[in-house]
């Protein structure tokens, strides 16, 4: 994974996870332990959905960069439907609070796009790669100037 990749993901799953902690006392607090194990494992569902999908994002745009909006808008499509899917399949679950893992879902999701979007606006993204010069190439630089 190039470092601007690395450098976006970092700066999407830190305030992520800064929200998801946040949730887990107030949970835990709110619901009790339930309640925290349920915020716990929204913020791990969230970073791993949205990281999963970012990554998926930088290899189309390595290879198919022609259907990189695109695919970038059939991909958070995706992923938020998977989160409604995955909420609606823990709806009625005892392993943990569904209240409180619903709200983290959401704030989580929110949090990451807003990190995301954020990262990428304050990024310096090439949108030329430079041609190397004479002397990365390990050719000897041609003179230049007025011959006489």
């Amino acid at each position: 994974m190039p470092s601007n990749d690395v450098r976006t993901l970092t700066k999407a799953a830190v305030p992520t996870a800064a929200v998801g902690a946040i949730a887990a006392v107030v949970s835990g607090l709110v619901a009790g332990g339930k309640g925290a194990i349920g915020a716990v494992v929204a913020t791990v569902v969230v970073i791993l959905f949205m990281g999963l999908g970012l990554y998926v994002l930088q290899r189309t745009a390595a290879s198919l960069p022609h259907l990189f909006q695109a695919m970038g808008l059939l991909l958070y499509a995706a992923q938020i439907l998977l989160l409604f899917v995955f909420l609606a399949a823990f709806r009625d679950t005892t392993l943990f609070h569904p209240k409180a893992f619903a709200f983290t879902l959401l704030a989580g999701t929110l949090a990451w796009i807003a990190a995301q979007t954020r990262a990428h606006m304050t990024s310096k993204i090439l949108y030329v790669e430079p041609e190397p010069s004479a002397s990365e190439k390990g050719e000897k630089p041609e003179k230049s100037g007025h011959s006489s």
